[in-house]
Parts: structure tokens; C-alpha cells; sequence
């Protein structure tokens, strides 16, 4: 570069400098500035002999993010520092102790959230992208600009990869529309959401994002013309009302428009809310409700609403803290169209989403508020000890794009994602009426706890202290809280059954003449073929191992010469794997669906799925289902482009499944025989009772039950039990 163009660039990044000073949505101190000031000097200094791959010194993409962060996010000097300085440590010599020694520990912490596993190589595949993406979340629980940063950093990307290679635009615009702009809304970022879809599109599907660009372009000046129209109707009646407003059109974003018109199978010209009327009104604090519905009578005065599109969220504010009226009339020409009414503080909120929101509480009332938000952001990461994969798509579960309103038996409202059950219901009130849940009533009447919740649901839960949660249970649960309470519920359950079995097993072997000790549990462990002494004590609990297999064991142990060649060819387990505190699953078969069939299927041969891996089914045109793993390669193409043809899929352990069985019962007619029967089922552990029928004629009685049980050996003992009630005759299993 020559003299006169290093100038020329000095000159530009000093204007952008001031600029960013400037444009500061929140008022700037003196200390502040000087923060900042130092925060551009050291950034300058890091980035020196860095460029992009547009060729512009590389300083100009954290001035960008700093920007976005002053002006569109709205954050403190603090953030906008930390934006200035989150690429220092992860790409120049820089380390986080100088961060911590220049700016104190705040910044380094956010800067600290902000760099990237450092060993991740550039191609990454979409598992190494979700354990980044976990890190990220994490960090939430130490400063939530961290991924306020993150959001604005990769806006800025998007808007600057012209420069870069066709496959890389396609990953990480895709990466964009799977997190980013998912995040963006669920924090209440809707301009930025939006543009991030915008762009995501641009790179995914550049022709079908033209195509709309340009039609949108053409039919600009009609939607002024009509705005103006719609205007001209109203204005006099608000101007009588003496009210100080403005109404704006605010066209639908192209990804919005996109999606309607995959969703409704229409053209672009029968896409009839291309875009909405915003009527933004000043107003104090006191009167902003009676003036949005003041507005809302005006509007409906002139325009015949639609009942069914009223939606209130001034009464009832979205989690991300969105307030406004929105109403669907039908506006002149007969056409429908949206009327988004807001107060300038509503319109901010939706602007800027978190920081607004907070700049209009004070002191101890602000933090609370803050609380409140990271705390809902916090219950998605309670189960972050899991796969990558996973954990994403269950913190996905909690960036509901949609929200539905309940109330509780005494009339307070609650928000869940669209979708919810009354479990998740449960869990959100408590935990422990989470676990202790055995039944819901929905506007007073009994429903499966698998039902849909509608907004405007009153839901009571019944609880008993004898209720405990099921695996079913995580077929019903929505939300990531409730998922994760369940997980752990039922990994308890487990090992209460396994010290049980310890004892059955102490008890079992006694009469076998043999002493339960170590040497012992190792020679069960290695001679069932299992891992872990925990497996062991489970399996003796729910006599999956019963008298006959110990027996079997006693003899093959007294037999000493068979034992020897049996130990020499037997290759021992590792002391501390048969110690490990954990009950451990043979995935030994493949079920497939809600229904959990069993299907033919075949391996697909890009990912090679193993027993265990965490997979779903394809089914493709002449090869039947293809199994995948969900972190293959091809996983976002399959689910994005053939939804339709996905199948959810899971390995289990066939030793650890229930199975159905119906029992027949005869027997003479007496008084409380029903009572005895369903009394010796419910004292038989580990038997759940499905359906019970029972018909008498003449004295005599006829029976079938339906039982879940774990295996054979329960359900032998359970007949057993049954033949001895006073009054039976005959007990077989059908």
C-alpha cells in the first residue's frame, strides 16, 4: 500500500471511531469513553498486520460489531469494549491475562466467552459447531453480552461474504438459520432476526431470494400508494382525538414471505400480507393501554376486523418482553392487511429488545429484571451434560418462535412453547410437582397428560406422593426442563432398583452357598457379559437374572476344571470400569416411531451408525429406511428438504423394555375379588396395569387384564400370585 492509501484508511477508521461514539444508544460518561477509547487503541494495535478477505484492514469488522452493539443492541461501554476486543485473544499475540490487566475482569470474561475452541479446524461438521455453539450458552452464566456480541459478530459476517468461497457462504449461512436468527428472536432482536434471515437466504437460495427481492421492488410504489390510502381513512379520526402518532408500512421480510409461500403452496402474488401498518403513538406510562385500544376502535371503526387475528400482548407481554396490539382489517381495495399498533416505548422494546426493555426500570428493579430473562435462558441449559447435537436441539425447543398463555387453577398466567403438555405445564410450576404429577385436568376435565395445551387452557395438576415419572413421560414433555428433570428421575429410580437388587442378589447367592464380595460380583459381571456391578445389582432387581441363571453360575463355578480354560480364555474387565457408579445399556435393537416398531432397515453408508449413536430413519424411494446418525453430514440437508420423509428412531436395551402381556382369569363370582385381584398387581414390583375387564353371569366370572412388565420372570411370579386368590380357578397368559 502507498503512503497516501495508509493515510487514506487511518482517516476512515478514525471516522468510524467517532462514529460509533456517536451513534451510542445509551448515554456515554467520561469514564466510559476513556474505556472504549482504550479498547480501540489496543484492537488497533492487535489487528495491524491483518486484513480480511475483501482486502480491508481487518480492524473494520470489530468497529462494525461494536456498532451493532452501541446502536442496534443497545449495550453498555462494557459490551461495546469487549465487541472492539473479540478477536484480540483468539487471532493475535494478546493473551486474556493482558485482557484482565487492561480492562479488568469483566471484559476479559466476555472477551474469555467470546473466543472460539481454539483446536477447531475451519471445516467444521455440524457436532464440533454445536459443542462451540454449548460453550457459548455456557457462558451465560457469566455474563449474558456474551452472546449478544456473538449475535451481532455474526450479523456483520453475513453482511460482509460477498469475498468469501461459494461452499463456505452455504455452511455458515445455514449455521445462521439454525441458531442465530432462532436466538435473535428468542431474545427479542427482531430487526436483527430478521435480517439475519434475509441473508440466510440470500446464500441458501440465492435465485428464490432474487426472484422475491426484485417482485418486491416492483410493487414498492403500489404499497406506498396504498399506505398513503389507508392513511387518509384514519388520520382525521385520531387528529379529533387530539393524539400525537405516526403510521409507518413496514414491508414483510423476504424470508417471512418465503416461508408463507412454501407453507400456504401460493405464488408470490397470493401472498396477500406482504406487508403491515404500524401506528406508533406517544403516550406516558399511565395511558398506554387505553390509547392502544382507543386507536384499536378508531382503526375497527373504519375497517372490519378479523375476530380470529386480535392478538394482545400489551395485556399479556411476550417472554422477550414485545408489547403491541395486532390486528388484521380489511383495508380498502377489499385486501387484508395487518395494523401493528405500539406507544414509542413498545416500539423501542421491539427495536432493541433487552437493552430497552431494562432502560425503563431502575436500580434493584432493573437487576431483578434482568434476572428474570437470564433465568429463562437458564432453563434450557440445565441439561448441558449431554451429546452436543442433542443439547442444541433441545435449546432449540426453548427459542419458541410461538408462545401459548395458560392459567393456573387460581387465575395466573403462564407462558410455555406452543406444543406444551400438561407436563410441561407441571415442571414449570415446580419441580417437584413435576415428578409427583399423576394426572391434569384441562378447563375441569381429566386429560392424557400427552394432550396439546391452547392458550386460554386452565390447567390443574394432580399430584400423589406415590406418582414417580415414567420413560413414556419424555414422549409427552416439550420443554428442556422437563426433558432434563425426567432424565434425572428416572437415572435415580434405576439406582434405588439396583441396591435393591444388591440385597435380592446377597439373599439369592446366600442359598447358593456363596458370599457376596467383590471377587464374586466381578466373576457375575464378566460371566453375564455386562460392565458395570451397578448393571448387575438392575438386572437381579428386575429379574431379568432369575434363580435358574444364578444356579446356572454356581455350577459353572464348582466345575473348576471347565473354569480354568473358562478364566484363561475369558479376558477380565477392568476393575474400575466394573466400579464405575452407573447402569449402563446394551443397545442390542433398533425401534423405530412414536410406536416404537420394529422395522427393516438398513445402515446408510455416509456415517455408519453404531449401536448406541443417537440416530433417525430415511425413508428413501427404493431402498427402504435408511438409518442415519443426526450428526451426519447430510443430517440438516435430509431434515431441511425432506421433513416428510424423516422417521425418528432409537437404539434401546430389549433386557431393559416392558412388554404387554393379557392374562385371562375364571373363577366363582365372590365379594371383593376385583379389589384382590388388582391388589396383588399393584404389590407386584415393576407391574404396570394397562386395562382390566371383567363380566359375570350366573355365579361365574371371566377376566382379562392387559400388564406392562419388565420380563418373563415377573409376569411367572405375578400368575403365581394370582392362582392363590380365594376364588380363582384358572390364570393364563393369552
Amino acid at each position: 500500500m502507498t503512503v497516501l492509501e495508509v493515510e487514506k484508511e487511518n482517516k476512515q477508521i478514525a471516522r468510524q471511531y467517532k462514529e460509533l461514539l456517536r451513534i451510542s444508544y445509551q448515554t456515554l460518561t467520561d469514564e466510559d469513553k476513556k474505556l472504549i477509547r482504550l479498547a480501540f487503541d489496543t484492537a488497533v494495535d492487535a489487528h495491524k498486520d491483518q486484513r480480511r478477505k475483501s482486502g480491508e484492514a481487518y480492524i473494520f469488522h470489530p468497529i462494525a460489531v461494536a456498532k451493532i452493539v452501541a446502536q442496534q443492541i443497545g449495550l453498555d461501554a462494557t459490551a461495546i469494549a469487549a465487541a472492539l476486543l473479540h478477536d484480540v485473544v483468539e487471532d493475535t499475540s494478546y493473551t486474556l491475562e493482558d485482557m484482565e490487566r487492561l480492562f479488568g475482569e469483566t471484559v476479559a470474561r466476555i472477551v474469555d466467552g467470546l473466543t472460539k475452541i481454539s483446536q477447531m479446524t475451519s471445516e467444521q461438521d455440524i457436532s464440533l459447531q454445536a459443542e462451540n455453539f454449548r460453550k457459548m450458552l455456557l457462558t451465560l452464566n457469566d455474563d449474558v453480552r456474551v452472546i449478544l456480541i456473538k449475535i451481532a459478530d455474526r450479523l456483520h459476517n453475513m453482511q460482509t461474504m460477498d469475498s468469501m468461497a461459494a461452499h463456505k457462504q452455504v455452511k455458515i449461512a445455514s449455521e445462521t438459520l439454525y441458531i442465530y436468527a432462532p436466538l435473535a428472536h428468542r431474545i427479542g432482536l427482531y430487526n436483527i432476526k430478521t435480517e439475519l434471515e434475509d441473508l440466510g437466504l440470500k446464500y441458501t437460495e440465492p435465485n428464490v431470494y432474487n426472484d422475491i427481492l426484485s417482485k418486491m421492488e416492483e410493487t414498492k410504489e403500489d404499497q406506498e400508494v396504498y399506505i398513503e390510502s389507508f392513511s387518509n381513512v384514519i388520520k382525521e379520526s385520531l387528529d379529533v382525538e387530539g393524539l400525537n402518532y405516526s403510521i409507518k408500512g413496514r414491508p414483510k421480510s423476504i424470508f417471512s414471505i418465503r416461508r408463507k409461500m412454501k407453507a400456504q403452496n401460493v405464488s408470490f402474488d397470493e401472498v396477500y400480507d406482504k406487508f403491515a401498518i404500524r401506528i406508533i403513538y406517544k403516550s406516558d406510562r399511565d395511558n398506554e393501554k387505553f390509547l392502544a385500544w382507543k386507536i384499536y376502535s378508531i382503526v375497527t371503526d373504519h375497517f372490519r376486523p378479523n375476530p380470529t387475528r386480535l392478538r394482545d400482548w400489551i395485556s399479556s407481554p411476550k417472554t422477550t418482553g414485545y408489547e403491541a396490539l395486532h390486528i388484521t382489517v380489511i383495508g380498502p381495495k377489499g385486501r387484508w392487511v395487518e395494523v401493528q399498533i405500539r406507544s414509542e416505548r413498545m416500539h423501542e422494546i421491539a427495536e432493541k429488545g433487552y437493552a430497552a426493555h431494562f432502560k425503563y426500570k431502575h436500580g434493584e428493579q432493573k437487576e431483578q429484571g434482568i434476572e428474570i430473562w437470564l433465568n429463562r435462558l437458564q432453563e434450557a441449559l440445565e441439561n448441558a451434560d449431554g451429546n452436543a447435537v442433542d443439547f442444541v436441539e433441545e435449546f432449540k425447543l426453548n427459542l419458541y418462535s410461538q408462545e401459548i398463555f395458560v392459567f393456573t387453577p387460581k387465575g395466573e398466567l403462564k407462558s410455555l412453547p406452543k406444543g406444551a403438555t400438561p407436563l410441561d405445564f407441571a415442571f414449570s410450576i415446580h419441580t417437584e410437582i413435576g415428578l409427583k404429577t399423576r394426572g391434569a385436568k384441562v378447563n375441569g376435565k381429566l386429560v392424557p397428560l400427552s394432550r396439546e395445551l391452547k392458550s386460554g387452557d386452565q390447567v390443574e395438576i394432580i399430584t400423589s406422593e406415590s406418582s414417580k415419572p415414567n420413560a413414556n413421560w419424555l414422549d409427552y414433555a416439550t420443554s428442556a426442563r422437563a426433558r432434563a428433570k425426567i432424565k434425572s428421575s428416572l437415572k435415580d429410580e434405576k439406582k434405588e432398583i439396583a441396591e435393591e437388587g444388591k440385597e435380592i442378589l446377597r439373599r439369592k447367592l446366600k442359598q447358593l452357598k456363596i458370599t457376596l464380595n467383590e471377587s464374586v460380583v466381578n466373576d457375575l459381571v464378566v460371566y453375564f457379559k455386562l460392565k458395570t456391578s451397578l448393571d448387575l445389582f438392575y438386572r437381579v432387581g428386575i429379574s431379568t437374572i432369575d434363580n435358574q441363571m444364578l444356579k446356572d453360575f454356581a455350577s459353572s463355578r464348582n466345575n473348576t476344571f471347565i473354569n480354568f480354560f473358562k478364566s484363561k480364555m475369558r479376558k477380565p474387565a477392568a476393575q474400575e470400569e466394573i466400579n464405575r457408579e452407573e447402569i449402563t445399556t446394551n443397545y442390542d435393537q433398533l425401534v423405530f416411531g412414536k410406536e416404537e416398531e420394529k422395522l427393516d432397515y438398513k445402515f446408510s453408508n455416509c456415517c455408519n451408525p453404531i449401536p448406541g449413536d443417537d440416530v433417525f430413519g430415511f425413508i428413501t424411494v427404493n431402498e427402504g429406511i435408511k438409518v442415519h446418525k443426526k450428526n451426519c453430514p447430510n443430517a440438516i440437508t435430509l431434515q431441511s428438504n425432506y421433513a416428510y420423509r424423516i422417521i425418528s428412531a432409537k437404539w434401546i436395551d430389549s433386557t431393559q423394555q416392558e412388554f404387554t402381556a393379557i392374562i385371562k382369569l375364571d373363577g366363582i363370582d365372590n365379594l371383593g375379588l376385583v379389589s384382590n385381584v388388582t391388589k396383588v398387581i399393584s404389590n407386584n414390583m415393576h407391574v404396570n396395569m394397562k386395562n382390566i375387564n371383567f363380566e359375570t353371569e350366573g355365579g361365574v366370572f371371566s377376566g382379562k387384564i392387559t400388564v406392562e412388565v419388565k420380563n418373563k420372570t415377573i409376569l411367572k411370579k405375578l400368575l403365581e400370585n394370582l392362582k392363590k386368590i380365594n376364588g380363582i380357578d384358572k390364570v393364563r397368559r393369552i
